[in-house]
Formats: C-alpha cells, structure tokens, sequence
C-alpha cells in the first residue's frame, strides 16, 4: 500500500486543492512538514513545488489552457497534478523527467480513471517533445509581464504608476524565487551564537540577518521541526517583519498595546523585551488568541503577556482610560509584500480590496492613538507595497492629527540610508525580505 505521507508531490496536489478552496499556503505547508513523515531532502521538494505552483500560477494557466481540450472541465486535483508536473519540467533542472513522469502518472492512477491517466501522460510527452506553449504578447506589455511573471495585471499597472517600470521588473524578477526562510533567536533564553551552533550540528546552513536584530537567515523550511523550536530558543519571523517592533524601541517596564496581534509573532517579540512591563495583544477574533497564548508559552513569555478580543476601530469599552507608553498597529493589510510567502494572494485580491482596507488602516489608527501617552510611540506597519495604504495613511493621519509627528524609522543595520521619507519601505526586491512598511509616529509631550 502507498504512503502518501512520504511522497512529496502527492501532498503538494492535496495541499495545492486545499489552497484553491481558500486555505492559506504557509498554513498548509507548516501543518505538512509537522505531520508528515517527510525527509528533510522531501520537505524541500514539497515545498518547492508547492509555492513554485502558486507563484507561476498564471503561466502555468497558460500552459495548460494551451496543452487541454477542455481546461475549465478538469478536476481540481487534476489541474493541480499537470501544474506540478509542468512545474517541475519547466522550472527544476536538477529533477529528473523520468521521476517527475513516473509520479504524477502514478498519482494520476490512484486518484482518478484510465481516462485521466492518459491525459497526464499525453501532456506530459507532448511537453517533452515540443516544450511548453509559447506566450504569444508583446514583451514589453502587461499583458506579457502578467503572464510571464505570474501578477494580474492591475498589480503591475500600480506598481509601474507608483515606483517606475524599472523597479517593478526588478520586483517581478525576485517575487517568484523562493522565500528565504529566518528565525528569531529568543534573547530570554538564548543566544545567536548558541542558536547558530546547536542548529550547525543539525546540518543547517546559517548565517546572521543584514536586515534585523536577533535574526538568522536558514538554508531550509525544516527549522519549525527542530527541538531547538519546541524549546523556545527561537521563533519563525521574516526578517522584515521584524522591524517594526524594533522601531518601537520598548522599554523593559513599558505598558504596550499590539492592537492587531495575531498569530503573535510581534507580540512575543515585544515580550522578549519586558521584564516589568506588559503587552496587552488584542484580536478580532477570539479563536486566534490561542495561538498567541500558545506562542507566548512555548517562548516563555506568557507572564508579559494578556490577550483580549476586541475591535480595534473600537476600544473605549475595553481600555477605558488606561493608557500606554508604546503602540503597535500592524495593521490589517492586502498582504502584497508576502509574494514570495503567500503567493496565491496576489490572485485574491482586487483594487476594491485595497480602498476598503485602506479604510479600516485609518479607523484602527485613529482609534488606537488616542491610548498613546503624551511623548509615546506608536509604529504604524503592514506587509504591504502600495501607497495607499502606506504613506496615504500616514499622511492623511498627521493632516487629521496635529498632537502627532513623524520621525524618521531608526534600523541597527542603517537600511536604505539614502531614502527621501522618514518611514521605511522596503520591496521584495531591496533585500530579499518580504515587502513591508514601517512608519513611527511620536505623540507630543505637550499638546
């Protein structure tokens, strides 16, 4: 009998289904590589595949559309076993045809009928033959770059209005590679030098982050499954994500309020800091507090931790008048700085996505700021790109806002010195971090 559980292109067409019926990719691809009996050479495979899909996922439309009868007829999991293939035939060199043949074959025999079998195995040769379908479109147009790139095109529209045609191809260039994977090491009860050794003698790869504090950048996704993760010596965090509590600058008594916190990655950063202080991390969503809890635990920050369910374009109710020294509002968000990470959302949204979030970023913030003691700081960031979210926030904010003034967004490594705002912007592009926007907002002493 198969195991499934070990075969690596079997569980990228499930999780692959999974995704297309609304399920995040990085959720998926961490619940795999807990339960699975993946080898860590697997694991890699997996992995690949799976965000390798999801980041060429127009191309491979057009592969597909090209190569099939009837493309809108085909299963999901079929549609998702020919992306694989024609994945891995396209875009791996290092994989053999003959293995990439002999398992989606074999795939295509235990879950489906003779007819499907075929089908695979026709579109497979006729690629081996004939390559895959050429992209008939103008390479200079958006249509091209769309395609050929894998981002709807209103993406790449904005983004050639907001940062030029240059740097959107440079964007383009890097979003489909594959996402650099970095930790956190936990200053409470580790060291980098300690982290970096212990994960050396497992066989990692690891050297020390050019964007962020207590950060290491790893050679692979198997960090999560490390006793060293089950300890609490470190966390998973994106490099860049890490740089807006950083730019908080917390004190060990500050009293600090995370307005959106979920899944806790930035609250138990925060906490790392406090000795006497306390982070109260709040949610919309009761269910998601758990994870918090749970990662405040397994890091050993529980006692500097609360949680509380809360709107937080409305908070009167729950804080009353308490007030606090530091605040973080990393704000809901389109999310387009996580491309590499989260491609398939790239697809999900749409340009009335972004105006309604837009207005929730500026309730929140509002609503938020008015805790902020005189003298605080309060961090405004997102995960993504676009202005309108960003910098039209910022300024809409201050124009409304005259108790408030920006300062310039301190970094360890003295990042994009040469840029024109105080906020910080980084593009997928800059350092091979996710895109993020950090802008920090001091409220006056006297006002």
């Amino acid at each position: 009998m198969t195991n499934n559980q070990k075969n690596p292109r079997f569980l990228a067409v499930t999780t692959l289904e999974r995704v297309v019926q609304g399920a995040y990719s990085n959720v998926q691809v961490d619940h795999v590589i807990k339960e699975s009996e993946l080898s860590d050479k697997d694991v890699r495979l997996y992995t690949r595949i799976v965000y390798g899909v999801l980041q060429h996922q127009l191309t491979l439309d057009y592969y597909i559309n090209q190569l099939v009868a009837r493309p809108s007829e085909l299963p999901t999991w079929v549609r998702e076993l020919l992306a694989t293939a024609l994945y891995q035939m396209t875009y791996l060199d290092k994989v053999p045809n003959r293995a990439i043949f002999d398992e989606s074959i074999k795939i295509a025999k235990q879950r489906g009928h003779d007819g499907i079998r075929r089908l695979v195995t026709g579109v497979l040769h006729h690629v081996q033959r004939t390559g895959v379908p050429p992209i008939k479109a103008t390479q200079d147009s958006v249509t091209y770059l769309s395609i050929t790139a894998s981002v709807p095109e209103w993406i790449i529209k904005r983004l050639v209005a907001e940062v030029g045609i240059t740097k959107t191809k440079r964007i383009l260039a890097v979003i489909n590679q594959p996402a650099r994977q970095s930790i956190r090491v936990n200053s409470k009860v580790s060291s980098m030098e300690q982290v970096t050794t212990e994960l050396e003698k497992r066989g990692f790869q690891v050297a020390p982050s050019r964007v962020a504090d207590h950060a290491l950048v790893v050679s692979n996704q198997a960090a999560v499954k490390t006793d060293l993760f089950s300890s609490g010596a470190y966390t998973i965090q994106d490099e860049s994500a890490m740089l807006p509590v950083q730019a908080l600058a917390v004190r060990t008594d500050d009293n600090v309020l995370d307005t959106c916190a979920a899944p806790g990655g930035k609250t138990t950063q925060i906490a790392e800091s406090l000795t006497t202080g306390r982070v109260l991390a709040l949610d919309l969503h009761a269910k998601k507090l758990q994870k918090i809890k749970q990662n405040a635990n397994r890091l050993g920050v529980d006692n500097q931790v609360e949680v509380a369910t809360a709107d937080a374009r409305q908070l009167s109710s729950l804080l009353g008048d308490k007030t606090f020294q530091r605040i973080l509002v990393d704000a809901p968000c389109s999310g387009l700085g996580l491309l590499r990470r989260k491609p398939e959302i790239r697809y999900a949204k749409h340009p009335a996505d972004v105006t309604k979030l837009a207005q929730v970023q500026q309730q929140i913030l509002a609503s938020a700021s008015q805790f902020l003691q005189p003298g605080g700081i309060l961090i405004y960031s997102t995960c993504t790109i676009f202005k309108q979210e960003n910098q039209e926030i910022i300024a809409q904010f201050l124009e409304q806002h005259p108790n408030f003034y920006e300062e310039r967004v301190p970094t360890t490594f003295n990042l994009l010195p040469d840029r024109d705002q105080a906020a910080l912007s980084i593009y997928p592009d800059d350092f091979g971090s996710d895109g993020f926007f950090v802008a920090r907002l001091r409220r006056k002493t006297h006002e």
